[in-house]
């Protein structure tokens, strides 16, 4: 399948302080592409760079075969960017605002502007200062989709919506989705990504830990267990758990291996309790994060 995006080592730096480092991504088209990881991981300048907004140290970054830098800003055109922080005109009414963002396009938006304000329920009467946090994102979800772009680019998406609103937001990008549009979807919410996105990048400290499709997450071999001895200690030594909860004698865990080999290990040692299931999605995703 053609690649909509595609990242090639990218590396930026702030001084001596970390941004991203050798960050690769291949994005197919027609996917919804996650891109997690704990705020501050490097989600937002991953972003900006295939923005141009903040210059990289290295790397390459192409929109459909076409590489990003200067003097190729018209490639912009088909993506829609919806950045973690609105900033519009305070001055401007809702309605104005949206005009003079359109204007931007050599095409007609207003069919599409309407539907959206209507399926987000904005009042494109008020002043942009008079948008709270959630009508604000609201305005900024409408401009970033009224040009019918090929490409969305999304960070942080629904910080500010309500449940309700997000719902709607979600049918949204799966109406989007359907039309063959490629979405780039960052987020620290892990519930919202597996609900959404076909794969995922998980981002850490300014590195891509790993690369995974949602449903291979879903059936990996992940165990969620609880075990309860005088000997816990002794008993996770040498063991590849990841910790949740930990009190004197007893550990709620997650291992990321096969079962058998757990199992083999606990027959070991005198156990007093032990529970093993299914972790959720939410669960493995923090295995990668500790």
């Amino acid at each position: 399948m053609k690649e909509s995006l595609k990242i090639e080592n990218l590396t930026k730096t702030y001084g001596k302080s970390r941004g991203v480092e050798l960050i690769n991504l291949n994005i197919e088209k027609g996917t919804v592409y996650g891109f997690i990881g704990p705020n501050g991981a490097g989600k937002s300048t991953t972003i900006k760079c295939i923005m141009n907004l903040i210059n990289r140290n290295s790397g390459n970054i192409y929109i459909e075969e076409n590489l990003i830098g200067k003097g190729n800003d018209k490639i912009k055109e088909r993506i829609g960017y919806l950045p973690s922080e609105i900033h519009l005109y305070d001055d401007l009414k809702v309605k104005d605002m949206l005009i003079y963002s359109a204007s931007f396009y050599k095409k007609d938006c207003s069919s599409k502007i309407e539907e959206l304000v209507k399926r987000l329920e904005i009042d494109t009467s008020k002043k942009v200062d008079e948008l709270s946090l959630g009508n604000l994102k609201k305005v900024g979800i409408v401009i970033a989709l009224m040009h019918n772009p090929e490409i969305i680019i999304m960070d942080e998406a629904t910080s500010g919506l309500d449940p309700l609103m997000q719902e709607i937001f979600y049918e949204i990008l799966e109406e989007e989705k359907k039309n063959g549009k490629t979405i780039f979807f960052s987020s620290h919410i892990l519930s919202e990504v597996s609900r959404i996105c076909d794969k995922v990048a998980i981002i850490k400290e300014g590195k891509i830990v790993s690369i995974e499709d949602i449903d291979n997450l879903s059936n990996s071999n992940f165990i969620k267990g609880k075990i309860k001895s005088e000997n816990i200690e002794e008993i996770i030594s040498g063991l590849k758990l990841k910790i949740i909860n930990k009190n004197a004698n007893e550990i709620e865990f997650v291992y990321p291996d096969d079962i058998n080999s757990l199992l083999q290990a606990f027959s070991k040692h005198k156990i007093d309790k032990l529970t093993l299931e299914e972790p959720s999605l939410e669960e493995i995703f923090m295995h990668y994060y500790k």
